[in-house]
């Protein structure tokens, strides 16, 4: 206990000090285990989610009429982001979405998903769908890979400035 210093003397004179000014000084001690949980609790994200912008393409099949062209948002590993235009009206929550995601024009693979909130995206005249990805259904694996390809590659995409493009190799 040679490392210990005791502060009981200097406590005693600091709070006569404090109660010599006329005031008694008391000061909310804030405990910040206890506010950083609290932060922490309000995060509503779960999982790491990844923004998309024209990454790639994809479709909902809306029942007796086809597919419907809709914009990625985002995606993780449980499920993913996506909007449609207002003047196209919204999914339900709870309702099951057969999607496709184009890897070019005319490729793609279907999967499953269960819509879990919706929010108009002011601005933008569109609406925001979160869903998650329907477990034990067609393309699992294919949808697990594809999520950790979208993480991978992001971490390292560039924009093109307008790069010069070559017709021809001839000199």
């Amino acid at each position: 206990m040679k490392n210990v210093i005791d502060l009981t003397s200097r406590l005693k004179k600091s709070s006569k000090a404090i109660k010599g000014a006329g005031k008694k000084a008391t000061a909310p001690v804030i405990d910040m285990t206890e506010a950083r949980n609290e932060m922490l609790s309000q995060e509503r994200r779960k999982v790491k989610r990844t923004i998309l912008t024209e990454f790639i393409g994809a479709c909902a099949l809306v029942q007796g009429k086809g597919l419907l062209k809709v914009a990625l948002h985002d995606i993780s590993e449980t499920g993913l982001g996506f909007d449609v235009q207002e003047g196209s009206g919204h999914f339900m929550i709870g309702e099951e979405i057969a999607m496709r995601v184009y890897l070019n024009q005319q490729t793609y693979f279907g999967f499953l998903v269960t819509v879990q909130n919706i929010r108009a995206v002011e601005g933008e005249n569109s609406f925001r769908h979160g869903v998650n990805f329907v477990k034990g259904s067609v393309n699992d694996s294919a949808l697990h890979h594809l999520v950790k390809f979208i993480e991978t590659v992001s971490a390292s995409l560039e924009s093109d400035s307008g790069d010069i493009m070559v017709s021809n190799l001839s000199r």
